[in-house]
């Protein structure tokens, strides 16, 4: 469906389509290409709920949002009611439903996909969301003050869920954000047209309203460190400082002007403001010929952005289509709006011009081999498959890790010495006392929902943790 075709009666089977942009407009420009169900669309895609007894789909959910409660009392137009039972379980819906891979989770238990499409849960927690940012957003009330304090490093999805879940349980709230605005990767990492700043301020807003102090453009490890927070008098510490040390591919050149981390290249769009060109001029010199290496959700961020400042975009993914990580509806906007897809291809080798920028690159065609243990085909190269490209810009989406200040600074905290990943138990525990961390800084880049996830569960272990500590003083 596009912005221009009415909801049509569908089946029971069917799900309601996403009003979008058109392809040859929103490649154009970097307003929201998902518009958002109407009102009418939202209730007819609820009527398809099969109220089941024993619902499959809050399994399904990293947060344990209560799914099938929420939907019910939106049936009956208790809209308010509706969101405020989402926020019980998630501080963050206006993004969660906007961002999250709900197709893999809440809605892959959903019964009514057995034989159709599953319940658009997500689409229906977005117009939730954005309903109730239309009409006021309500402040649920808070425990009574425990006395405790607690440090949050890093304003990003585990950080933001983490500090929200405990100041409301009555404990203070500090967060700590290294950057001049909060959303870690929310802000920095996912483009205009997927998720709108302003829907990311609101929801940090909402969470400073609750209580929470939010420490912009604080560096964590450089400012201070986490023994010294801990001699300030805080009583736990939450890191959640995600992973934004980029990966890169090892190939000669990779030095040359022009080249991109994932990182380096959203952040000059995102916090620099290239998603208002042509409005405001760009930042970042993208050229004619763009290439995008990788294949995850990044990766395709990437080029969809390159696409909009002019590019001729082509992504080199070095397995097959059918082991592309990002999300399917991804993947088909991309698509559509003109990216080419360079399957079963790598990266070789980058050559500059006389001025030390990059100016074409050589590639090798890959192919699949046997699956290994655990059933994932490895690539190798194919003798011979040399082809070259001419390329003005090249980013490198294949991965990141987390940033080591933290680690290198906290004497004693147990690190993965592969990863740089920080070690927690289930709970989000550290090895060192009333330390605790998750999301990206403790499994390496993952998605926006589970770093929520992380950060519940450390939120509830800190809390048990904070009430069975003595104060300190006594």
């Amino acid at each position: 469906m596009t912005e221009s075709e009415p909801a049509a009666p569908r089946g029971k089977d069917e799900d309601v389509p996403m009003p979008r942009q058109e392809p040859h407009e929103r490649v154009k420009n970097f307003k929201e290409v998902a518009l958002g169900y109407t009102e009418e669309m939202a209730h007819q895609e609820a009527e398809r709920c099969l109220k089941c007894k024993k619902p499959l789909c809050r399994q399904g959910c990293p947060v344990d949002v209560p799914i099938p409660e929420f939907i019910g009392l939106f049936q009956e137009g208790k809209y308010a009611e509706a969101i405020a039972i989402i926020k019980t379980k998630n501080a963050l819906p206006a993004i969660c439903g906007r961002v999250c891979p709900q197709e893999g989770q809440c809605q892959m238990k959903c019964v009514r996909g057995k034989k159709g499409d599953p319940v658009n849960i997500g689409r229906i927690e977005r117009f939730l969301a954005d309903w109730e940012r239309e009409h006021g957003v309500q402040i649920p009330p808070k425990a009574p003050s425990t006395g405790k304090k607690v440090a949050v490093i890093g304003a990003g999805p585990a950080g933001l869920t983490v500090a929200a879940d405990l100041v409301k349980l009555g404990h203070q709230v500090t967060l700590f954000e290294a950057l001049h605005v909060g959303g870690g990767v929310l802000s920095y990492g996912i483009p205009e047209f997927r998720l709108p700043k302003v829907i990311v301020q609101k929801e940090i807003d909402y969470v400073q309203r609750l209580g929470v102090e939010i420490k912009l453009g604080y560096l964590i490890g450089r400012i201070e460190t986490i023994p010294e927070l801990m001699k300030e008098g805080y009583d736990a510490i939450f890191i959640g400082s995600g992973a934004g040390l980029p990966q890169w591919t090892g190939c000669p050149g990779e030095n040359l002007g022009g080249i991109y981390s994932a990182n380096e290249f959203l952040i000059r769009v995102n916090l620099m403001k290239a998603y208002e060109f042509p409005e405001k001029d760009t930042p970042i010199r993208v050229g004619k010929n763009v290439v995008v290496i990788g294949g995850g959700n990044v990766a395709m961020d990437c080029a969809r952005i390159s696409l909009r400042l002019g590019a001729k975009v082509s992504l080199l993914y070095r397995r097959s289509r059918n082991e592309l990580p990002a999300r399917r509806e991804e993947i088909e906007n991309a698509e559509e709006e003109g990216l080419e897809f360079k399957f079963l291809s790598a990266p070789a080798e980058f050559y500059g011009d006389d001025k030390g920028w990059v100016r074409s690159m050589r590639c090798v065609k890959m192919e699949l081999t046997e699956p290994d243990a655990s059933g994932r085909q490895g690539v190798r190269q194919m003798a011979g498959s040399d082809f070259e490209m001419p390329v003005d810009t090249v980013i490198v989406a294949i991965g990141q890790t987390p940033n080591p200040i933290i680690q290198r600074t906290t004497e004693g905290l147990q690190v993965n010495p592969k990863h740089g990943t920080i070690v927690v138990d289930a709970d989000g525990r550290t090895n060192l006392k009333g330390v605790f961390a998750g999301g990206d800084v403790a499994t390496g880049a993952a998605t926006v929902i589970s770093a929520m996830g992380a950060g519940k569960r450390a939120a509830k272990a800190m809390h048990e943790y904070l009430m069975s500590e003595t104060p300190r003083g006594e």
